[in-house]
């Protein structure tokens, strides 16, 4: 399989971008979309789709091709995969029946494949992942392959988008199923965040809304760690603080089996000053604060993708990235050096998008949704 990545600021931008990397005759079959709200995703899938290409598509907070990260850009891979081998689903969830949607697009794909695995975009900031992802491992089986990430919308947290040809939803999926027995696709999700500090427990939690860490009320005590003062609702840069203590001091839910995973403080319930994360957070969950980043932060997330080439994907024709959008708030410029890293692994045509959250396997661990995680995704046409 042949890859290629374009890139624009423009639909004149990126028509131009295709038709230059279809001039030697490559034909894509297939495209990867990752496109900022401010750009028009109609005309560019219209496009696509003209050109009789299948596209996947995500708004985001931000997008790169290789290591060049962009804002209200549009970044693409393009592929020139055997039609036999990839199937695209597109689907609503309204009823914020999330898993019993994933399990319905596992059921379809395996009337397809005998072996199926998945690439997924998810839109509403709202969507648990979580339950989209056990959709798939009620069909499929634990060990299902499947990664993607939560859609952007430019920083805005109003509406995000997933799309594909000639259609799009602020409340739905949309889901590459690849057919395993001619298509490798691995990933792996590693945050690098370091944690500091004892255990805690979480006393007092529903769902994704933490209500107290050892009795103690959850935005204090975090508040108390990160050394921060004045964050009250009516402190007019309130939302800045939360920012810098969503992406510099985030939880780390600790697991029975594999890495921690994260956990942000992303709404404030200022009635009892708990907080919203975007994942779970189990009552009775041990949970430790993480420090802010630095060098050792990337390097963990090279290794990481190093690793999973060594032991899993030798070779790749194609890599995908899924970066939290708080990475990008936290590391600023360092985050180029980050994505040049994974870019260097491979050396294949890269493309990524800035997310509300990531999706995939921690290393050694279960399928999880994931924060300040950066997903990467390598994927090789037999």
């Amino acid at each position: 399989m042949k890859a290629k990545s374009i890139k624009g600021k423009s639909t004149e931008e990126i028509q131009l971008a295709l038709e230059e990397s279809m001039a030697d005759g490559f034909k894509p079959t297939l495209s990867i979309c990752f496109i900022s709200k401010i750009q028009d995703r109609a005309a560019i899938s219209n496009m696509l789709d003209a050109n009789g290409i299948a596209v996947f598509g995500c708004t985001t907070h931000g997008e790169f091709i290789d290591e060049e990260t962009e804002k209200q850009s549009a970044a693409i891979l393009l592929l020139d995969m055997n039609r036999k081998n990839f199937e695209i689903y597109f689907e609503e969830y309204p009823q914020k029946n999330y898993r019993e949607i994933a399990a319905a697009i596992a059921r379809k794909a395996k009337t397809k494949f005998a072996v199926p695995a998945f690439l997924i975009g998810i839109s509403d900031a709202v969507a648990d992942g979580e339950e989209v992802l056990h959709g798939f491992e009620d069909e499929i089986g634990a060990d299902v392959d499947v990664f993607g990430g939560a859609a952007g919308d430019d920083y805005s947290f109003t509406e995000t988008f997933a799309f594909t040809n000639n259609k799009e939803t602020k409340n739905g999926i949309i889901c590459i199923a690849f057919d395993k027995n001619n298509v490798q696709i691995k990933g792996v999700a590693t945050c690098g965040w370091t944690a500091v500090g004892t255990e805690k427990i979480v006393t007092k939690s529903e769902g994704n809304h933490v209500y107290t860490i050892d009795n103690i009320p959850a935005l204090d005590i975090t508040i108390k760690f990160g050394g921060l003062e004045n964050v009250t609702p009516d402190n007019k840069d309130v939302k800045n603080v939360l920012v810098e203590l969503a992406t510099n001091f985030p939880l780390q839910l600790q697991k029975e089996k594999g890495d921690p995973v994260m956990r942000p403080g992303l709404v404030v319930d200022w009635t009892d000053r708990s907080f919203y994360t975007s994942g779970s957070v189990p009552q009775g969950s041990k949970v430790r604060f993480s420090v802010p980043p630095d060098w050792d932060v990337m390097e963990k997330v090279i290794k990481g993708v190093e690793n999973l080439r060594d032991t899993e994907m030798p070779d790749a024709d194609a890599v995908v990235v899924f970066s939290c959008a708080g990475r990008i708030l936290a590391l600023g410029p360092m985050m180029k050096d980050e994505l040049e890293g994974i870019k260097q692994v491979w050396n294949v045509p890269m493309a990524g998008m800035f997310s509300n959250a990531e999706l995939g396997r921690a290393t050694g661990g279960n399928l999880e949704m994931h924060n300040i995680t950066t997903c990467c995704v390598a994927i090789k046409e037999k």
